[in-house]
This record gives C-alpha cells, structure tokens and sequence, in this order.
C-alpha cells in the first residue's frame, strides 16, 4: 500500500493531492461501477463522487441536487471544518486513452483573499484535481477558482519520489453564481507541466478526478458547485 501522509502533517493541498492519487486504494467496487456505467458517453455522474476518507475531515460539507439541471455538487465550506475531498475514478477503460476533461463550475463565496500563490492563503473557491500514475510516482494538476490570485498563473508546486504537483489559476473573482465551462487536454497538460512541453513525452494513465472548496487558512466561508464532468478520447 502506498503512504499515505496525514493532513495535520501535510500543507492541505500535499493532501489532498495524495487523497486523490490514493483513489484506486481508498474507494469500494460499487464507486467505480458506478463512474464506469456511462463510460459510453464518458460521463462521470456527479452521483458517483465520493468522500476520500482517509485524508479528509469528519463533516461532509457536500451536497447532491440531482434533480437539478443540471444535476450538481454544492460545496459549503465554514471555518473551523477540516477540509474535506470528493472524488471519482476513471473506468479501466478510458486511463490510457482519455484526452480531454470539461466540466461546468460556478464560484458562489470566496475565500477572503484566498491566493494559492501566497504563502498561508492557500484557499479556493474551487478545485478540480486532475490526477496521474506513472509506477510509484503520482502526478497531479490542481485547477482552482481563486479569490485573488492572478488567472493563469502558476504556482505551488510540489515535488517528492512519489508526488508531483502544480497549482494553475483557471479564473480569478466575479463573476460569481454563474455558470462557467471548463475543457482541457489531458495529454497536453500533462506535458507542458511535468515534461517541458515535450510533445513526443510518454503520458501515463488517467487515474480520477478530485474536488474541493476550502477556507481553512484564511478562516473564510466558501462555497461553489460543480457539475458536467465528461471525459472524451
């Protein structure tokens, strides 16, 4: 079994960053039959996000309006919470040929001067983990909706033996309570970031899929939804 660091050890983003790359480890079969049984449309339910137990808090700030349209995820976060971790694997299927993941967020509170490109500010309104397996090593891109720091920046990384990951600013502030849709390439992220760009660069499996809203640095409420995740070759 791989390591796994304790969160009142590890800086929250480390983490959640081993949470998610902990998925293959950490969720029943039931989870990932139910992220794979729409692999035909390379949907992945909202309904099949899960809590990351073991590198989360008690309280499951999270909930599922599946009647919506559409249907999606709330996050609410308030101070004191232990930060808390929802995520889905991939289906065996699609880890080596998955190649684009969108999904549709919207920011409601924000994280007072939430910066994760400040040192102790490292809170977000929204994040998307997006993560990896090359042997023992797990590599993790981590999308937020910041409260201030600059769009497209990129910071906070981390790198050990056995985790890599960057921290990439997709939006910054208003609007808020309305919906934004997000689409990245897969491969191509993977390789300007770990790899220099490399084109012709090896990318390993796909593995899941994390989110998170957080306040615990800068002791600030913060909440935003999430919805339409879909994975495509």
């Amino acid at each position: 079994m791989i390591p796994v660091p304790s969160s009142r050890l590890v800086a929250g983003g480390l983490a959640a960053l081993v949470a998610v790359a902990a998925l293959g480890l950490s969720f029943s079969s039931a989870t990932a039959n139910a992220a794979s049984s729409e692999t035909a449309a390379h949907r992945l339910p909202v309904a099949a996000f899960r809590v990351v137990e073991r590198e989360s808090g008690p309280t499951n700030y999270y909930r599922l309006f599946k009647d919506a349209e559409p249907p999606f995820i709330r996050a609410e976060y308030h101070p004191p919470t232990e930060t808390t971790v929802l995520a889905v694997q991939v289906a065996d299927a699609d880890r080596a040929t998955a190649r684009v993941l969108s999904w549709r967020w919207r920011a409601v509170t924000l994280p007072k001067g939430g910066n994760e490109c400040q040192s102790g500010k490292g809170d977000s309104a929204a994040v998307i983990y997006a993560s990896w397996r090359r042997g023992l090593r797990w590599y993790t891109l981590k999308y937020v909706w910041s409260a201030v720091a600059p769009k497209g920046a990129v910071c906070d990384q981390k790198s050990s033996p056995f985790v890599a990951q960057k921290t990439v600013v997709l939006e910054t502030g208003a609007p808020l309570n309305e919906w934004k849709s997000e689409r990245i390439d897969l491969k191509t992220e993977f390789r300007k970031h770990f790899e220099d760009g490399d084109a012709t660069a090896s990318v390993p499996d796909f593995l899941g899929v994390g989110i998170m809203s957080d306040g615990d640095q800068t002791h600030s409420d913060s909440s935003a939804d999430y919805a339409d995740f879909v994975l495509s070759r």
